[in-house]
C-alpha cells in the first residue's frame, strides 16, 4: 500500500502546558502505541496534508529523532472552533500482525442501472479491513458495470485474498436506485401499450358486428 513519511521528535515533557506551547509552533502532540511503551512525539502540522486531509490510506513511516517505525494513523483530534489538529494517535504496525485501516472505494465500470435511467447511490465511501500491511491494498475497488435499477453491492459481496472486512456482511456499500425520470417513462410506455391494446380490442368489434349481419341476410 501506498507509503508516507513523518519526521517528529521525542517529547521532553508530558502534560497540558507543553502541548499548549507545542500547538502555538504550530506542532502537533503525538502519541505511537502498539508495541507495550507508549511514544510520545510531536511533528509538524503539515505532516498531516497527506494524511488526513486525502481520501487514499497510507501506512506512516515515522522517523523520531532517528529512530524508524512503520504505523497507521488511528486517532486524531480537531479543535471545536478552528478545526486545527490538536492531537494524534498513530499504532505501531509489525510485519506478521494484522492490523485494521479504513480503506477508500473505488468504483469502476458505467452500471447498467445508470444507462437505463437509475440514480447511483455509493453509501460507504470508505470500509474498514483488516490485514498484514504488506496485504493491504491502496483500495477497494468495486466493478458496478451489471448493477441494475434496485440492485445493491453488499459487504458480503466483496471477497479480497488476504484481507477480512469489519464492517457488518448486510451494509450497503453501494445501490442503483429508480430516478423518478425512469419511473415516468416506465409508466408512460405502459400507458401506451395500454392504449394501442383498446385500440385493437375496438377495432376488431364492427368485424364481428358485420359478420352477424351477413348471416342473419342469408
Amino acid at each position: 500500500m501506498k507509503t508516507v513519511e513523518v519526521k517528529g521528535s521525542l517529547r521532553e515533557t508530558v502534560g497540558k502546558s507543553n502541548s499548549k506551547n507545542l500547538r502555538k509552533q504550530d506542532q502537533i502532540p503525538c502519541v505511537l502505541y502498539g508495541n507495550g511503551e507508549n511514544v510520545h512525539f510531536h511533528t509538524h502540522e503539515n505532516s498531516f496534508k497527506e494524511i488526513v486531509y486525502t481520501p487514499n490510506a497510507y501506512l506512516v513511516k515515522l522517523d523520531v529523532d532517528g529512530k524508524a517505525y512503520d504505523a497507521v494513523l488511528r486517532d486524531i483530534q480537531f479543535h471545536p472552533v478552528t478545526d486545527k489538529i490538536i492531537h494524534a494517535d498513530f499504532y505501531q504496525v509489525h510485519e506478521k500482525e494484522p492490523v485494521w485501516m479504513r480503506m477508500p472505494v473505488i468504483l469502476t465500470g458505467n452500471a447498467i442501472g445508470v444507462l437505463n435511467g437509475g440514480r447511483l447511490v455509493q453509501k460507504m465511501r470508505k470500509v474498514k479491513v483488516k490485514g498484514l500491511a504488506t496485504q493491504l491494498p491502496d483500495e477497494i475497488k468495486i466493478d458496478i458495470t451489471e448493477l441494475a435499477i434496485g440492485k445493491s453491492i453488499k459487504i458480503a459481496d466483496l471477497q479480497l485474498e488476504g484481507i477480512e472486512f469489519m464492517e457488518p456482511a448486510n451494509a450497503v456499500v453501494v445501490l442503483i436506485k429508480t430516478a423518478r425520470a425512469a419511473v415516468l417513462a416506465e409508466e408512460e410506455a405502459e400507458g401506451e401499450e395500454g392504449e394501442e391494446g383498446a385500440e385493437g380490442e375496438e377495432g376488431a368489434a364492427p368485424a364481428e358486428g358485420g359478420e352477424a349481419k351477413e348471416e342473419a341476410a342469408e
